[in-house]
This record gives C-alpha cells, sequence and structure tokens, in this order.
C-alpha cells in the first residue's frame, strides 16, 4: 500500500460555465489529456472545504485540506505574519494591509478609487517607510512589508481580531468603517481596538497623500498609493499540527507568504518554489522537487495558483490556457508518479474562482481525484467539474479528504480503539510501551 501522499493542488480549478465556450467551464473545454488519464486510473469524486454555495478564501480551503478545524483557524492576517517571518505573541492581532488610492467623495466619505496602484519597488519601500510603528493609549501598530504594495499590520496591546474590514475590494466603493463585530460589539478590547484602527488609518491617510512621492506622481497624471485598507484580521490559536493530530511528516512546496504561514502554524516544512511565467514548467519542476523529497515526508502539497490567477483576469480563455499548460507539465511527471507504489496522488482545487461575474470566489466545488495501489477505479475518464460528480468519491467536504488519505495510507484509526491516551485521527499511535518489571 501507499505510504505517501503527493497532493497536487491546483488553485481556483473550478469555475462557472461560459457559453462562448458551449456552455462548458474552463476545465471542461480545455484540452487535459493526461488529467483525463489519471482520472481513468482512480477514484473521482468532487469537493468542497465548506458547505455547497459558500466561497472560500484559500487560507480556509487549505485549512480544511490539511485537516483543520473552523475553529482552530487563526485568521489569513496571522498567517500572512508568520509566513513574512514574523513571531506573533499570543495576544497580538496581525491584519492583511496594502497600498491603495482612496479619496473622500462629496460627503466626505472615504472611497476606494483604486484598488491595485502599478507601482515601482522603490516607490512601495517608500511608502513602507513613512509609516513607522505608532503607539497610542497603549496600543502600537507596526506594518510590515510581505511583497509590493502588500503588508501585514501588527497590533500590540489590549487589542482584538474582531472587527471589520476596510477593505471593499471594488473600486468605486465606499470604504468600511472599522467597528466591532456584532457579537463583540460590547467588548472594550474590540471597541478599542476599532477606534484605533480608524485613527490609524486616517493617520495614515493624511501622511501618504502628503508624500512628495505621491504628489510627484499625481503632477505626473499618474495614480497616488495615497491610502492603507486592512481586512482579515486573525490571532494565533492552540492547534495540533499536522504530525501531532494525523501522524504525517508534512511538506508544502508553494510561493506566496501564506503558505509559508500556514505551513509554519499547522507544522510542515515549507519549501519556497520559483514562478518563471510557463504554468507547466514550473508544475514539472515542483512535483520533481515532491518526488525527491518521497522518502521524507507522508504528506507533500504542491501548489501552483495560477488557475487562480486566469480566473481573476475574468477572461475564461487565459484559464483554458493556463489549465493546458498545467496539464503538459504534468505529462513529463505522470509516469514516474504512477511507477512508484509507494505514492497515493490526489489532484483537486481548493475553491472554484469564476472567470465571470463579480465574485471573487464563488461556492460550488471542485473536481478530485485518488490515484494509487487499491483505490478503487470507477467508470469515469474525464477530469472536470461534471465528468466526476458520477465517480466512485461522491462529493467530500472538509477535513474527509485528510481521513481519505489516512484511509488510503492504511494510517485510519478504527472507532473506538484507545492505544495512546492522546485524541490522534491515526493508527497506531505513538504510546510507551507496556514494559514487564523484571522484579515482579
Amino acid at each position: 500500500m501507499p505510504d505517501t501522499c503527493l497532493l497536487i493542488l491546483l488553485d481556483g480549478l473550478g469555475d462557472r460555465a461560459h457559453a462562448h465556450l458551449g456552455h462548458r467551464t474552463p476545465l471542461q473545454a480545455a484540452a487535459t489529456p493526461c488529467l483525463d488519464r489519471l482520472a481513468g486510473l482512480g477514484a473521482t469524486g468532487l469537493y468542497h472545504a465548506s458547505f455547497f454555495g459558500q466561497p472560500l478564501p484559500s487560507e480556509n480551503a487549505h485549512f480544511a485540506l490539511f485537516g483543520g478545524r473552523p475553529d482552530e483557524f487563526p485568521g489569513r492576517g496571522a498567517l500572512e505574519a508568520l509566513g513574512a517571518g514574523l513571531d506573533l505573541g499570543p495576544d497580538d492581532v496581525a491584519l492583511l494591509a496594502h497600498f491603495a488610492h482612496i479619496g473622500p467623495d462629496a460627503d466626505n466619505r472615504l472611497t476606494l478609487l483604486r484598488d491595485k496602484v502599478p507601482i515601482a519597488p522603490d516607490e512601495a519601500d517608500a511608502l513602507f517607510a513613512a509609516l513607522p510603528p505608532f503607539t497610542r493609549d497603549g496600543v502600537t501598530a507596526s506594518l510590515h512589508p510581505v511583497g509590493g504594495l502588500f503588508g501585514v499590520l501588527v497590533l500590540r496591546g489590549d487589542v482584538s481580531p474582531f472587527v471589520t474590514d476596510t477593505n471593499p475590494m471594488v473600486d468605486g466603493r465606499l470604504l468600511p468603517r472599522p467597528l466591532p463585530l456584532r457579537e463583540q460589539a460590547h467588548d472594550p478590547a474590540a471597541r478599542r481596538t476599532a477606534a484605533f484602527l480608524a485613527d490609524y488609518l486616517v493617520r495614515a491617510h493624511r501622511i501618504l497623500a502628503d508624500l512628495p512621492m505621491n504628489r510627484a506622481r499625481e503632477q505626473a497624471g499618474q495614480v497616488p498609493a495615497d491610502g492603507l485598507v486592512t481586512q482579515r484580521a486573525g490571532r494565533l490559536k492552540p492547534c495540533p499540527s499536522l504530525r501531532e493530530r494525523y501522524g504525517l511528516r508534512g511538506l508544502s512546496i508553494a510561493t506566496g507568504a501564506m503558505y509559508a504561514g500556514l505551513a509554519r502554524f499547522t507544522g510542515m516544512e515549507f519549501l519556497r518554489a520559483r514562478d518563471t511565467g510557463d504554468p507547466g514548467a514550473d508544475l514539472a519542476e515542483r512535483i520533481r522537487l515532491a518526488l525527491d523529497r518521497a522518502d521524507d515526508f507522508d504528506f507533500i502539497h504542491v501548489h501552483t495558483k495560477t488557475p487562480d490567477q486566469a480566473a481573476h483576469t475574468k477572461d475564461p480563455e487565459a484559464k483554458v490556457r493556463v489549465i493546458e499548460s498545467l496539464d503538459r507539465g504534468l505529462k513529463g511527471v505522470a509516469d514516474a508518479i504512477l511507477a512508484d507504489p509507494r505514492l497515493l496522488l490526489a489532484v483537486t482545487g481548493d475553491h472554484s474562482t469564476p472567470s465571470c461575474g463579480g465574485l471573487i470566489h464563488s461556492g460550488e466545488p471542485v473536481p478530485l481525484l485518488f490515484a494509487g495501489e487499491g483505490v478503487r477505479r470507477d467508470a469515469v475518464t474525464a477530469f472536470d467539474e461534471i465528468s466526476v460528480a458520477g465517480g466512485a468519491l461522491g462529493c467530500m467536504r472538509g477535513r474527509e479528504f485528510l481521513f481519505s488519505v489516512l484511509n488510503y495510507l492504511d494510517r485510519a484509526r478504527l472507532v473506538g480503539i484507545h492505544d495512546t491516551p492522546d485524541p490522534v485521527e491515526y493508527w497506531p499511535g505513538d504510546h510507551p510501551p507496556f514494559i514487564l518489571d523484571p522484579q515482579e
């Protein structure tokens, strides 16, 4: 039986039907002979990390794929901070933050005028330098760069993560005022955090609007980056590692601070991959890295963001091209995967990203396949959202994915077995030996 799971994660793979693609999804429309071949060698189905109709961001979906419970999720801001190499204290709050072009309307309401401002790296450095750590009423804010205009805002003091976002995410929309979430409306820490954040962001806007760099950009007819918007506040929580709960030594091969932070939070090793602009070649290289390390890990996550990025352009044809490139890259390494009886192969997405409409992500499930020794083979011979709906796996949700991995690796715990005092999901558990005392 297999002893290592190789998870190939095609981010944002699922989509909606498009009339000009013959009412097919980009995955249906794409030529994917390798993915179709893999579908014919194993069991297929659908996957949703939560429940049908609920759009999930990558961090929540990945957390479920890695076996985390929703109540253990620390928030995107905390994961981003970990991935940026920051050390968060147990009471610190971290928020995603990025520079944007904002301004007041006729009623003095702050409006997001341009969410993504094209800017040079040295200009981004100047923006971060303009906002040094700031303290007021016992709360300290420090802004840390992550990449380009994006950063993490860390709050320290008697603060709370239960505050609203200030990023409306769509140009032309009003910025929401920072407020405590409804259930924490009377919590002093949440009220303090919201009030501090409002003051800090107004102060940041005034500083940035007066920055010589931004004044020069306006004079040159360029869009200034004169505001800071925040979202997805988080705080670290206790959470068993992948090894502690599931008995799996994990490795994540990906790009992006969030994935590095998620690996750090779940106790997985992280290998930062390269993006060369060739989705297929990059995926093949990451899979080769995974195969080289298969002896050292039990669960290897290989990630590509490119289907999601293509879908965000709202061009279904662009997503078709990316998917076809990934399939070509997978073709070059598929035989090596299939030839190794120690490997359990899983291929899926984390969520659906629609190539049309106003949603960022959508709530449809994504296709899933497992292939390897002992895996049932169904009659499905195409890997897309519609074909796999008739597969043997049905529709998996949430942590069912990782429980299925344990099952295929012959590590699933029979309900009622307690060979260890710890609440673990794998078998056999790590337990001290029962040693006979020679004096008895």
